[in-house]
């Protein structure tokens, strides 16, 4: 809003209204540099820190790319991680059944040692019972009777063989005779 101008008797405003004006307006136009200045300033510094931002958004972008570069890479060598633990749990199970298939036929082969080896003792058993009724036969105390029971057993065979070889004398001339007769 204007101040209501005071004009003089010939109608133009008084010079000390002028000059009043006139320092208003000078005063106004040092604020207004000084906000100019202020601004500039301000403009200055908001150019300096836009700059500022801007390469750090290029730097940012720069490692971002660069980020997304190693997550591609680390991506495809976890997958490949992954296919070869998988590869290796598929030959683990496989070596694991082989192993549980030899630890089967391990015990098989245990069992059939130990029928065996069971199988043996038996017969060792049995060979050195018999050893010992053997041995209880064959006694020296016993030699003397065996010897004689022998003996008898002997001169009855000898009597059987002789009798029987008379009776076959006895039988071959019965033949001749009928031989004969005939």
């Amino acid at each position: 809003m204007k101040p209501p101008m005071i004009e003089g008797a010939n109608g133009k405003p008084k010079v000390e209204q002028l000059m009043t004006k006139l320092r208003m307006l000078q005063q106004g136009n040092r604020v207004l540099e000084d906000e100019l200045k202020e601004a500039q300033s301000t403009n200055d510094s908001l150019q300096l820190e836009l700059d500022t931002v801007q390469t750090k958004a290029y730097q940012l972008e720069g490692i971002h790319k660069e980020t997304d570069e190693s997550c591609r890479v680390l991506q495809f060598q976890c997958e490949e991680i992954e296919q070869d633990t998988n590869r290796h749990l598929q030959l683990n199970r496989k070596s694991e059944g082989l192993v549980e298939q030899y630890r089967c036929q391990i015990q098989e082969a245990k069992l059939k040692c130990r029928k065996q080896r069971m199988r043996f003792e038996n017969q060792l058993q049995q060979l050195i019972e018999q050893h010992k009724s053997l041995h209880s036969v064959f006694t020296t105390e016993r030699l003397p009777t065996e010897i004689e029971t022998v003996e008898n057993t002997q001169s009855h065979l000898l009597t059987a063989e002789h009798l029987k070889l008379l009776q076959l004398r006895h039988l071959e001339e019965e033949l001749e005779e009928l031989t004969k007769q005939t």
